[in-house]
């Protein structure tokens, strides 16, 4: 286990060890995979979503709490667009916060009421944001932390065509609560980078997939390690639902359709249904099925191997960069 190497406003603001936080992957981030990253001293974030029903997501947040050691984690809530699918939000963050959790990640539209909710029952919130504008106004709803999303991010980035390290450059200038960067995280030389901008710490999802504690099928890790960075595409733009995924036969399917110039989401039928990610490929190896969230720092995941080992080498890596910075002063 690393000892705390850097301390920001983060680190004390969700009193974790080091600056990272691990992101909500949909399907995978369940209690093995965030108490993973709690014995490593970051935050993780369970998301709701993820679980069939109230019973399986209560058996979820007490395995989590087990396995964690003590240590805190958090919850992913993540509003749609649609309200009829935020409609079992409510209950999934009291039983959140009847369990004792009070450290949540939000994503998506209009997160001031849920702020409110976790604030008024002595909560912390990080939002997730994929443009300045969002973060800006997330934090003018009372938001504790900021996390902002490059276009490099796996999974949704929105509609956001810039990248990381020029939104926290220019963030750091307007966001004044702790700043989270997030897309394209991989190496901790983007750690030390991040820091250097003035953020408060780095946000990790497709880095993490080929650790042990992922419950993903072998064959599509085996797959994974064997990615680089131009193993991704960005996908559903013409639909104003950008995702990012794996370059795969469902992801060549769906370019062929968008090239036909559709806007209607039942041109797509299943293909974009995340079910079909779940049973094709989470569960069944095959990864050339369903749309699969993926950034381009899969390029930095070489083997299989523990969460832990991966944060330690993350930090090692950010250490070292950081040591050759001051002998380029004069």
């Amino acid at each position: 286990m690393t000892p705390a190497l850097l301390q920001t406003r983060l680190t004390q603001l969700f009193g974790i060890r080091h600056p990272v936080l691990g992101g909500g992957l949909m399907w995978l981030s369940d209690a093995a995979y965030v108490s993973a990253l709690a014995r490593a001293g970051c935050m993780g974030f369970m998301t709701p979503r993820s679980f069939a029903g109230e019973a399986e997501w209560r058996t979820q947040l007490q395995r989590c709490t087990d396995l964690s050691q003590g240590q805190a984690f958090g919850v992913n809530l993540t509003l749609s667009a649609r309200p009829e699918a935020n409609a079992e939000v409510p209950r999934w963050l009291d039983m959140a916060l009847a369990h004792g959790v009070r450290h949540f990640e939000t994503a998506g539209y209009g997160p001031q009421a849920l702020i409110e909710t976790i604030h008024a029952a002595g909560g912390i919130v990080v939002h997730k944001a994929s443009s300045l504008r969002h973060g800006l106004a997330a934090q003018a709803a009372g938001a504790d932390a900021i996390a902002l999303i490059g276009m490099e991010e796996g999974g949704h980035p929105g509609m956001n065509e810039l990248p990381t390290m020029l939104m926290g450059a220019l963030a750091r200038e307007r966001i004044t609560v702790p700043l989270v960067l997030g897309g394209g995280i991989g190496h901790g030389r983007q750690l030390a980078a991040a820091l250097a901008l003035g953020a408060d710490g780095v946000l990790m999802g497709s880095r993490f997939l080929v650790c042990e504690e992922i419950s993903a099928h072998p064959a599509y890790k085996a797959h994974l390690v064997d990615c680089d960075e131009h193993s991704t595409v960005r996908l559903l733009q013409s639909l104003g639902n950008t995702w990012r995924v794996l370059r795969n036969e469902t992801a060549r399917q769906i370019e062929a359709i968008e090239r036909t110039g559709v806007t209607d989401h039942a041109a797509f039928g299943g293909l974009i249904a995340g079910r079909l990610a779940r049973d094709a490929c989470y569960q069944g190896g095959d990864w050339q099925q369903g749309m699969l969230s993926l950034g381009p720092a899969i390029a930095f995941a070489h083997r299989i191997q523990p969460l832990g080992a991966i944060v330690d080498e993350f930090l090692a890596q950010c250490r070292d960069a950081m040591r050759a910075l001051p002998t380029l002063l004069p």
